[in-house]
């Protein structure tokens, strides 16, 4: 989904308190709105329980205004869930939460004049051509006629494209109909723009030319993007990182403060017996190893200094090494005990065993 549009479907959820995608979504008084000095998105003690999951297990955070804030963690561990909260979508159990200085359950038609939202799903309608979308959305959002058509081009041409304007929208690629939504979701000049798995799906080179957008736009528009991510590449380019798992932020600071709070490079080996060099290194080296994406995967300082010594007094023959400098992926594992690929692939076999469940009851 791309933003609050009345008409649009909202992403599946359990929770019966989901609230109507159209109420509140009135008009936007202008079109400017600087972020000002109020924090854009402020929680506290944040909590979503459905039934007896609790998917979002009491968070706080402060996002600055015009920073580029990212949420980052392996699918289901409560990043959508928490949008859905600061967008209205969705009402906490517990806690509190202010988006552009309002609250997320009693001003929630104040939050959503104020927000942009792009899904991970695509609700652009492809029988209308990219202009004829964004008129929709500018009507839904009461932006003013006279200013239309100049915001209109200002943000199809800050995503390349203005030439395709009057192009029907499935005539378009899977980084275009991105673009295009990006675009939609500024058109009613947001003080926040939350992304939403922004690239998930598409190719490399695509995604690199989403983020070249993103990038620019944060250079010409005054406003705070708050996005969520499972990719490492992709948190990268945020200012500040949050690090969450199974509900909860483990971490919170800059990439680079993230990265260096690990202290360690990474070194992954493959041997005849995984088992067994986990023990050699626990004996020998003092060494606390895990088996990770199908490596023995530990990490100590200086990693390349170490490695004569590894192979001199490990006792299990070594087939291969890898040696490489802390990445956001290591501080995913010091946090989690695991790689958030890995934490992906235990979430994905968790859900196929409750569906199997399901079926075999039935």
């Amino acid at each position: 989904m791309s933003q609050l549009d009345p008409g649009a479907t909202a992403p599946t959820d359990p929770d019966p308190a989901r609230e109507p995608l159209g109420a509140g979504s009135s008009a936007h008084p202008g079109i400017g709105g600087g972020a000002g000095s109020v924090a854009a998105v402020s929680v506290k003690g944040l909590v979503k329980r459905y039934g007896e999951v609790e998917a979002v297990r009491g968070i706080d955070l402060e996002v600055h205004a015009g920073e580029t804030f990212g949420f980052l963690g392996p699918n289901g561990a409560g990043k959508s869930t928490t949008i859905n909260m600061l967008c209205t979508l969705v009402r906490p159990s517990s806690g509190s939460a202010l988006v552009a200085g309002h609250d997320v359950v009693s001003e929630r038609d104040e939050v959503r004049r104020n927000i942009g939202l792009v899904f991970q799903d695509t609700t652009l309608d492809g029988y209308l051509t990219a202009e004829q979308n964004l008129r929709l959305h500018a009507e839904l959002y009461g932006v003013s006629r006279d200013v239309v058509r100049e915001r209109m081009r200002q943000v199809m041409e800050m995503v390349g494209l203005w030439e395709r304007r009057s192009s029907l929208v499935n005539t378009f690629s899977g980084g275009m109909k991105r673009r295009l939504e990006i675009a939609r979701g500024l058109l009613h000049s947001p003080r926040v723009l939350f992304l939403d798995e922004p690239t998930v799906g598409l190719d490399p080179q695509t995604r690199s030319s989403i983020w070249s957008y993103i990038s620019e736009l944060k250079s010409d528009e005054d406003i705070t993007i708050f996005m969520t991510t499972h990719y490492m590449d992709e948190a990268e380019y945020c200012d500040r990182i949050a690090i969450i798992d199974r509900g909860k932020i483990v971490a919170l600071d800059t990439p680079a403060a993230l990265k260096a709070s690990v202290g360690t490079d990474r070194i992954q080996i493959q041997t005849g017996d995984d088992d067994a060099a986990i023990a050699a290194l626990r004996e020998r080296f003092e060494i606390e190893a895990v088996l990770a994406e199908g490596a023995v995967t530990f990490g100590v300082p200086e990693g390349e200094r170490f490695l004569p010594r590894l192979f001199a007094e490990l006792g299990e023959p070594i087939r291969s090494v890898h040696v490489s400098r802390p990445s956001l992926d290591d501080v995913f594992m010091s946090y989690t005990g695991t790689t958030i690929r890995d934490a992906e692939a235990s979430a994905g076999n968790s859900d196929m065993r409750r569906n199997m469940a399901r079926m075999m009851n039935r």
